[in-house]
């Protein structure tokens, strides 16, 4: 069934150095919500925000806020995003010899530097098509020893801070809204619920994440990054190309595309939308938030965590260099994932610390015989949220 309160985007938004998104494929009905309003305790937009997260686990916040509420300033952040945007491609153009300098993974951290097709992105071996270097939250605010770093990201810590300062602010938002809506545990509620469990300045596993994909030619093969869940907390993202896309589940339709007659280079992007696979198309002034796998165990399954990967981007934009930005929200490391929720202790599974947790779905990618332990929820099924 269709969802008719997801609003369709506006198809004239976009950025204006880049290809137009095109209106000729399937897109995600992400439901827009105003920072504002949310900050404001706006009872209808939490509303809507609690719906988002139970049914899909994916929206668009809008951040186009007029003053700055509860330490949060979305135009702020959208400053601070533009910027960062131009520091990640002063990195991503070093030498890869350079870069590679930074790649901490056999110290068994998942900070600092990945390279091109260094990640396994499905059972098969298939490599990923894309770089990124993580940037840690503790390291950045000092709660922990200072990681080396190339000399082109140093002078920018004070960008890093106030843009995790306001990403972390969005996450604790969100987080309150679903400790006020979740039937939580008496303890649970007592010790502060679900934001006492990712607190700022304790140690986690958060990060800031740079992406760089190069141009990709447009085939069914050319997954940037396999189909995933996120296996924290919260997400933060900035796209400005297409690529990202999201299975819907059945109870979910896409926004159907806009016939314009123009059949050239639109096979490929329509068979990258089979079976429930749907764009999600960047908007200027927002952000991207979705759900990982730890709030589906801390709410039993009641949260959805859902399945998302990234393709080439759709018509001419996939012939443009793809940068994301993202800050992961993450439990605290000595948080156990568990249910905490009522009635919720007969949750099947391991029990782990989140650090174990994010250890190995960080670094099972990076082996070929890591790949089962490092899948999460989608190893499952696809979550069901509320429904």
């Amino acid at each position: 069934m269709p969802h008719s309160d997801h609003s369709p985007s506006p198809l004239n938004a976009g950025f204006a150095d880049l290809p137009p998104f095109p209106e000729t494929v399937p897109t995600a009905p992400l439901l827009r919500i105003s920072l504002q309003k949310l900050l404001q305790g706006n009872a209808d937009e939490e509303e809507r925000c609690w719906k988002a997260c139970c049914d899909l686990g994916f929206f668009y916040l809008d951040l186009r806020t007029e003053d700055t509420a509860q330490g949060v300033d979305g135009q702020s952040l959208l400053r601070d995003a533009d910027q960062l945007f131009e520091v990640m491609k002063g990195f991503f153009d070093l030498d890869v010899q350079e870069k590679v300098k930074y790649d901490f993974a056999d110290q068994g951290s998942y900070f600092g530097y990945k390279g091109l097709g260094v990640g396994i992105v499905d059972k098969k071996g298939t490599r990923d098509r894309n770089e990124f270097y993580n940037i840690s939250k503790d390291d950045t605010l000092g709660l922990s020893s200072k990681l080396p770093s190339p000399e082109v990201l140093n002078s920018h810590r004070a960008l890093y801070e106030s843009y995790i300062n306001s990403s972390h602010g969005i996450c604790d938002a969100v987080l309150s809204i679903l400790s006020s809506r979740l039937p939580l545990s008496a303890p649970t509620t007592q010790n502060g619920g679900l934001p006492a469990l990712h607190k700022l300045h304790s140690i986690s596993g958060d990060q800031i994440r740079f992406v760089k994909a190069p141009p990709q030619k447009q085939d069914i093969a050319s997954v940037a990054l396999g189909e995933h869940t996120d296996f924290g907390s919260v997400t933060v993202l900035f796209n400005r190309l297409g690529g990202l896309q999201v299975r819907l589940p059945d109870y979910i339709d896409a926004i159907p595309p806009v016939s314009t007659g123009k059949t050239e280079g639109l096979g490929v992007d329509t068979r990258l939308c089979r079976d429930g696979w749907a764009y999600v198309r960047p908007l200027p002034g927002h952000c991207i938030v979705n759900l990982g796998d730890a709030l589906v165990k801390f709410s039993n399954g009641k949260l959805r965590s859902n399945i998302h990967r990234v393709v080439a981007p759709p018509g001419e934009q996939g012939a443009v260099t793809r940068y994301s930005l993202v800050y992961f929200c993450r439990p605290e490391d000595e948080v156990r994932l568990k249910a905490l929720v009522e009635g919720g202790d007969e949750q099947e599974g391991e029990e782990v610390t989140a650090k174990e947790w994010i250890l190995r779905r960080a670094l099972g990618r990076r082996t070929q015989d890591g790949w089962e332990k490092s899948e999460g929820t989608e190893a499952v099924s696809m979550r069901s949220g509320g429904k």
